[in-house]
């Protein structure tokens, strides 16, 4: 195993802030991880943002294959643009990345089962690459069946779901809490960090640490 498919449960509900912070985790324990962001639409902020931590270069084609101009579903903006998203390219990238670490983060687009063609979806990214899954839920109204949805959809293409994340992608979710009680007796683990809603992701130093330091050993990158 060299590295972790980040999902979400949705669109934006914080699949990026994850990876970076996951990433920058890595980063502080001493290691030198890669992100990747197979498909982008709407511009390559991810991107940057992963770059940024890493000190990759955010339009190296290994980090973000694909850069669509749109921000729409990526089949329609590939469709748009008269490219074809070709997995094995993905997969060419990310095997490039993996010869320069021990560690990768691929960052998914949308939800699990986000179209990239007429007859692919994310979720063929995630197994063509053999990574175990982590995913990124937004708590707010209708988490719960989006959560368990996905999460049963994973398992079903063959992948573990090596952990979740809580996010609040927007201020003042009451049912927070008793969310995170549910989903963890459902999902059958605690979440591996639950980010609190914060503009300012400056901020979120700390909050992945220990996230991070479970994965390298999970990789075997450290001994404790």
């Amino acid at each position: 195993m060299s590295g972790y498919f980040i999902a979400g449960t949705d669109t934006g509900v914080g699949k990026t802030r994850a990876t970076a912070g996951l990433l920058r985790g890595l980063v502080e324990l001493g290691l030198q991880p890669r992100g990747m962001k197979p498909v982008s639409a709407g511009g390559n902020e991810d991107a940057t943002m992963i770059a940024a931590v890493t000190g990759q270069i955010a339009d190296d084609v290994n980090l973000n294959p694909y850069n669509l101009a749109e921000p729409l579903s990526p089949h329609i903006a590939a469709e748009n643009a008269g490219i074809c998203i070709d997995i094995k390219r993905i997969c060419t990238a990310y095997a490039a990345l993996t010869a320069e670490s021990g560690i990768v983060l691929v960052e998914g687009a949308g939800g699990w089962l986000s179209p990239i063609s007429d007859d692919q979806t994310m979720a063929d990214i995630a197994v063509a690459l053999r990574l175990p899954v982590l995913l990124v839920v937004g708590l707010r109204l209708g988490c719960l069946n989006h959560a368990l949805l996905t999460a049963q959809a994973i398992r079903a293409s063959g992948l573990a779901l090596a952990g979740w994340l809580g996010s609040q992608p927007q201020r003042g979710f009451a049912a927070s809490e008793a969310n995170l009680r549910t989903l963890s007796q459902w999902l059958g683990s605690t979440p591996l960090a639950v980010l609190p809603w914060q503009p300012d992701t400056s901020r979120d130093a700390g909050i992945f640490k220990p996230a991070a330091r479970q994965l390298a050993r999970q990789c075997k990158l450290l001994d404790r």
